[in-house]
């Protein structure tokens, strides 16, 4: 089966050149409070920013306050996203005057309300990239966890409905991605910025065999499910952890406040 590599290599000061997958991203902005390193994650994603709805007032309203010594009308203007998309029941109409006229493009879809709005720019991101599969994009997500508990059920739906794409879910304490049953998973630990806490578990189905290396407590062809056995709360022990399993994992990992 072929091996799926993954690193949180684009949380680091500056990129390495030979530690884990090359890979060009983009970012998707929601309304929840934004990481610290926000500014990081979109000097990252030059391929592409987009703000989920009212993800253009966290923009807006937050970044100036990231950057308390420079004049907010800079940093405004400095993170102007591409693009503003959802159903807008939550952007400020002063938010997307002052985005359009910086040539912001703006994608109203409030006649669909069966996706929600990371859906609707996971989708729109996916349709630009061609052979999604076979691309080395990977859309990191800024502000996916936290507050409402739905919310967030809703953005770990998006990785299971979008799971041939690279898909990271951030929020100031830890992510979250999706490890595919279709690969065997390889993930290289940035230590300086993330661990040690981490965690595996089931999402859609039971895995009747999950087993890896490079934990404290690893598994070997453990049977896991709701209701039994999770691996959350486990350590990383190693530089590199190995994940087999025929389920669809998340997996978890906690992130430094350095």
């Amino acid at each position: 089966m072929e091996v799926m590599s993954h690193s949180s290599s684009f949380l680091l000061p500056s990129l390495p050149t030979d530690n884990g997958p090359s890979l060009a991203y983009a970012l998707v902005v929601l309304n929840q409070r934004l990481p610290r390193f926000t500014p990081l994650l979109w000097e990252r994603a030059a391929q592409f920013r987009i703000c989920a709805d009212g993800g253009a007032n966290r923009v807006h309203d937050e970044f100036p306050q990231l950057f308390p010594q420079q004049d907010a009308a800079d940093v405004r203007k400095r993170y102007k996203p591409d693009v503003i998309k959802g159903d807008m029941d939550s952007v400020r109409s002063e938010v997307l005057d002052f985005y359009a006229k910086l040539g912001t493009k703006t994608l109203n879809e409030a006649h669909d309300q069966d996706t929600t709005d990371l859906h609707k720019c996971v989708a729109y991101i996916c349709n630009l990239s061609p052979n999604l599969e076979k691309s080395n994009l990977c859309i990191l997500v800024a502000g996916a966890l936290g507050g409402r508990f739905d919310h967030e059920i809703g953005n770990i739906n998006v990785l299971c409905r979008f799971s041939k794409a690279r898909i990271i879910l951030l929020s100031d304490d830890c992510l979250i991605q999706l490890l595919p049953r279709t690969h065997h998973h390889e993930i290289l630990i940035q230590s300086s910025v993330e661990g040690p806490h981490c965690g595996l578990i089931p999402i859609g189905m039971p895995s009747g065999s999950t087993t890896t290396t490079g934990l404290q407590w690893d598994l070997t062809n453990t049977e896991m499910s709701f209701g039994g056995l999770i691996s959350t709360s486990n350590i990383v022990k190693e530089e590199k952890i190995t994940v087999q399993s025929d389920a669809d994992l998340l997996w978890t990992i906690s992130i430094k406040k350095l």
